[in-house]
């Protein structure tokens, strides 16, 4: 086999970064299926679970909802909710299941999540959000962060993000991700929340300048290449990927890491999974992007959803050896 076949082109210098990038909490994605995926693509990166709610985290099969895989160490859980005791609660379980840290959602902009009274929502109390924070750390004993958006709907963030940020600081928080929009509670979906509202990267730039190394600021929304979050690493401590890293999670690939390897070693996954009683689809539909913008891409998406009723080793085998073929 041509080993170097589907290798990712990256320089030296690109390398550096995998360990301040991390794949953004992306509800009905990010689950262990999805991250587990992606530590093969690249061990450096630090993945977050898609967010739980706390109840559910509380009342629910936590050996189903908080399952992770052997690659997943270092996972970010994300708890959504607004009863600082009942979030302290939930997170006490992310220490018992092996998690490295505990992100508290305040950007979920969907109605469902508004109804709760959590997510983006959130930003409009950040005397809560800074209870939340406090009883969740004297709980536990793992890190604990806040990914944010700018603001909600009429605010001026001008004012009312600077005081977000001293109030969840003052309360001992030293880690924020922060997705660069407003969120727009009002008339927005969740999709149109990613896209509509304008980026804004300038005022979470200005507070890195104000706060220093006391506030490490991870900036989210909108990256689409490792240029781009090279170039926001010259600001902020940390880049946080979303839809490029689902799309196109090949482009978050470690340096000499091999699409054909990756494939082989996701069906000896999604093997392992099926004897446990899982299905090939809960695995597969996490892989669509492997080959994104590459030749066979369109009979790769082609085999995955004939795979999702029909699982075949085979087929895959002789799709990979078809690839090769292309590239003798």
């Amino acid at each position: 086999m041509n080993k170097n076949v589907g290798v990712v082109p990256l320089h030296d210098h690109a390398a550096h970064i995998f360990h301040k990038i991390s794949t953004a909490p992306m509800i009905d994605w990010s689950d262990r299926h999805y991250r587990h995926f992606m530590k093969l693509l690249n061990p450096h990166l630090t993945t977050y679970s898609e967010m739980i709610v706390d109840q559910a985290i509380i009342h629910g099969d936590r050996e189903i909802l908080l399952a992770k895989s052997e690659l997943d160490d270092d996972c970010i859980l994300q708890i959504g909710g607004s009863d600082p005791t009942s979030m302290a609660h939930a997170a006490k379980w992310a220490e018992k299941f092996g998690y490295a840290g505990v992100n508290i959602n305040v950007g979920c902009p969907s109605d469902r999540v508004q109804s709760g009274c959590f997510g983006a929502v959130l930003m409009r109390q950040p005397e809560l959000v800074a209870q939340i924070f406090t009883q969740i750390s004297e709980g536990i004993s793992l890190p604990v962060s806040i990914k944010c958006r700018l603001g909600v709907d009429e605010q001026n963030v001008l004012q009312t993000f600077p005081h977000f940020l001293e109030t969840v600081t003052s309360a001992g928080c030293q880690h924020v991700v922060v997705h660069a929009r407003k969120a727009w509670l009002n008339g927005l979906s969740p999709k149109e929340n990613r896209n509509i509202p304008p980026l804004d990267y300038a005022l979470p730039a200005a507070m890195k300048d104000h706060y220093g190394p006391r506030l490490c600021i991870e900036i989210n929304g909108g990256i689409s290449s490792l240029g781009e979050a090279a170039v926001h690493l010259q600001h902020f401590d940390r880049v946080m990927i979303g839809r490029m890293a689902y799309h196109n999670p090949f482009g978050l690939a470690d340096r000499g890491v091999d699409r054909s390897q990756i494939v082989y070693q996701m069906l000896g996954y999604i093997d392992r999974h099926i004897k446990m009683g899982g299905r090939a689809h809960q695995v597969l539909r996490h892989m669509h992007g492997l080959y994104h913008n590459v030749a066979g891409a369109r009979r790769w998406r082609q085999l995955l959803s004939a795979s999702s009723a029909n699982y075949s080793y085979t087929a895959f085998k002789n799709f990979l050896d078809h690839q090769e073929s292309l590239h003798v």
